[in-house]
This record gives structure tokens, C-alpha cells and sequence, in this order.
């Protein structure tokens, strides 16, 4: 069985090391200096974080990267799609409005920032892959134009796809609005109607106007209208919405890995963890809950499904914090050696978009961790 390099560094600082320090040697250790970067279009694929979300990444990781690009003479840009629910994300002026208010701004990181898919989600390529799911991928423009893609990724649990690292980010995060509502077909939310409370949050948050509150004090979904994205079951504080995942929690994270190899098809790739902040939810949310287990590190590497498997296994190994959601929900002393994604999110199923990654060629789930 193939194996493939991941490169590891924990949070440990001196005065003569600092966290940007240790990221600048962990990528060098990691061999990132084996790309070509001299007049490349550099995408830097990150995700700016919905305001009001306090765990996505400190812009200071990003600018440190750019500064290093830069005196390799690449031509660098940070760049992130629309999304498909509502939010401040969901079209470009706004979209950038919240990434400069979250520090991801030409003054603050010495980069442009471009995003990918256009004012409206609508500029994409259509990358042809033929691959069992997806016969081709509706990738960003901006991203499939560029050169050489490194993404940074915020590794944290997911309400879909269990949890988000490197292939979250690659798959879902590089496609068009118009990809994403392909990549969440397939799974349907219902509303437990023993547990609607009629608080509407999720008629407030549905940005398809797919749901509404009667005069029975209960939400009703109209499936004409709905597209399946999920947001009504992240914004449930009563476990009412749910996900009526029909195989699909399976197919959305396969789904996923082939988008994910779309977006690297023919060009450089590099790909950082950072399992810091270990939130039980995406950062596509404008608030943060508890992280289900202490910060751990960064990780590093050029394979993308070996970076996601070490990281998970990490934070598998870890005990899970005091007060967190797990906790509170599992009284089974401090959950080492439990997978946490799971047991936060018990419908999704994110080995199965590992496995696929690894079977149509993204990379390897062996892996050798290099300490750095």
C-alpha cells in the first residue's frame, strides 16, 4: 500500500520561533520549495470566515504565506467561491466586504483578494473528469485559471460531510454556487414536528424561501423550493431539522473528493491543516460553538486525502474538552481514542469521501507523520 508524506508541527513557541516561524519551516520542511512558482498565478484557497465566526483563520497565517510567495516571485491572490445559502457570503460585493472586516485585505495581507466565481456565483469552467458522480466540475473561474493551488485549511467539524479540512475546502469550496447545489442534491432536511418549537430561525436562515411557519406553530418545508443545502439543520437549536440523508451522506462526501480532484487536475498543489480551534461546526456560520478538543498543530502536505486522514486521526486520538458539545451529549469519561465528527454529527459519514479520494486517485489514506 502506497504511503504519503504528512508533516506536522505542534503549537509549542520560543521567543526566537513564533507560530509563523514554525508554519514558514514546516512548509519549507514539507518541500513546498519544489514548486515553480516564478510568474505562476498562486491561488491561495482559504476560506474568510462568516462574520461573527471567531474560529476561522487569523489573516497573520495567510499574509506570512503571501510574504513567502512573494520572494519566490509568485503572483498571488486569495480567493474563495459564493455560497448557495444565505449569509454575507453569497455574492461577491458582500463576500468581500466580510473578508476585509475579518482582516482578509489587501492593506492586511499585501493580496489581492478575488472571488472566484463571480458577482453573482455564476463564472465558473466546467472541468471535464468522467469520474463515477461527476462527469465534469463547475470550478471557479479564478481558481481554475490559476497556476498552482495551496489551500489553507480551517480543519473543523461539519454538519454535512462530518468534518471540513483539505478536500472540504478543495471540493465544496472551489465550486460555483451552481456546482454546490449539484454536490448537495441528494440529501433533504425534515422537520421533527415533536421537537419545532415555531421559533422560525430556520424560516429567517433559508435562502430559497423554502420554508414557513403555519398556524400550527410548526415549520413546513416546500421541496419544491428546497435545494437540500442543510443551512435549516446547522440554525436548529432544537433538534428539529434534520437531515433525511437517503444514502446521501455518503454520495455528498464522494461527491465532494471528485470536485476536490477537478480543482488540482494538471497543475501544483499544496495543501495545510490547521487543527486549531477545533469548532463542532463549519466556519460558514456566524457563530462558533466550544471547540470539541484543544489545539493541536499544523499539518502539511502535498497530498490532500493522507493531510485530512492524519488530521482526523489527531484530533481521534485527542481528548475531548470539558463543556464541549460531545461531552455534554456522552458521558464516556474524555472520549480518547472516539471519533469525534461522528459523534458530533452521527448522520454523516466522512470516511467514505476519504475512501473514494483514494480510489479515483487524489491520494493516499497511508500515511508516514513527519514531526517537525
Amino acid at each position: 500500500m502506497k504511503s504519503s508524506k504528512v508533516w506536522f508541527t505542534n503549537l509549542r513557541t520560543k521567543p526566537s520561533q513564533n507560530l509563523l516561524k514554525k508554519l514558514e519551516n514546516l512548509i519549507i520542511r514539507a518541500g513546498i520549495e519544489k514548486i515553480d512558482f516564478r510568474k505562476k498565478m498562486t491561488a491561495i484557497k482559504i476560506h474568510f470566515g462568516e462574520p461573527g465566526n471567531l474560529a476561522y483563520l487569523r489573516p497573520n497565517y495567510a499574509a506570512h504565506l503571501v510574504k513567502m510567495l512573494k520572494s519566490r516571485e509568485a503572483i498571488p491572490f486569495l480567493t474563495d467561491c459564493n455560497t448557495l445559502y444565505y449569509g454575507r457570503r453569497s455574492n461577491a460585493p458582500s463576500h468581500l466586504e466580510a473578508a476585509f472586516e475579518n482582516g482578509y485585505n489587501p492593506l492586511a495581507t499585501d493580496c489581492p483578494v478575488i472571488i472566484a466565481d463571480g458577482i453573482k456565483g455564476t463564472e465558473y469552467r466546467e472541468i471535464s473528469i468522467n469520474l463515477d458522480l461527476c462527469k465534469t466540475a463547475k470550478i471557479g473561474s479564478a481558481i481554475a485559471d490559476a497556476d498552482i493551488i495551496i489551500t489553507m485549511n480551517h480543519f473543523k467539524g461539519h454538519e454535512l460531510t462530518g468534518f471540513g479540512g483539505a478536500l472540504k475546502n478543495l471540493g465544496m469550496g472551489c465550486a460555483s454556487v451552481g456546482g454546490k447545489l449539484f454536490l448537495h442534491s441528494g440529501s433533504s432536511p425534515k422537520i421533527h414536528e415533536e421537537n419545532c418549537t415555531g421559533c422560525r430561525i430556520c424560516e429567517k436562515y433559508c435562502a430559497h424561501d423554502a420554508i414557513r411557519v403555519g398556524p400550527d406553530k410548526i415549520a413546513h418545508i416546500d421541496y419544491e423550493k428546497c435545494v437540500g443545502c442543510g443551512q435549516c439543520v446547522a440554525v436548529c437549536q432544537y433538534d428539529s431539522a434534520r437531515v433525511v440523508w437517503k444514502n446521501a451522506s455518503d454520495i455528498v462526501c464522494k461527491k465532494v473528493s471528485e470536485y476536490a480532484y477537478a480543482a488540482i487536475l494538471d497543475k501544483p498543489s499544496f495543501h495545510i491543516n490547521f487543527i486549531i480551534d477545533v469548532s463542532p461546526n463549519c466556519d460558514c456560520w456566524d457563530v462558533n460553538d466550544y471547540p470539541v478538543v484543544a489545539d493541536i498543530g499544523i499539518a502539511a502536505s502535498f497530498d490532500p486525502v493522507a493531510l485530512d486522514q492524519a488530521s482526523a486521526d489527531m484530533v481521534k486520538a485527542a481528548p475531548a474538552l470539558q463543556g464541549s458539545r460531545i461531552c455534554k451529549d456522552y458521558d464516556h469519561g474524555d472520549l480518547r481514542d472516539n471519533d469525534k465528527f461522528k459523534l458530533t454529527h452521527p448522520d454523516t459519514f466522512w470516511q467514505a469521501g476519504i475512501e473514494h479520494a483514494e480510489k479515483i486517485g487524489l491520494g493516499n489514506i497511508s500515511y508516514n507523520l513527519i514531526s517537525v
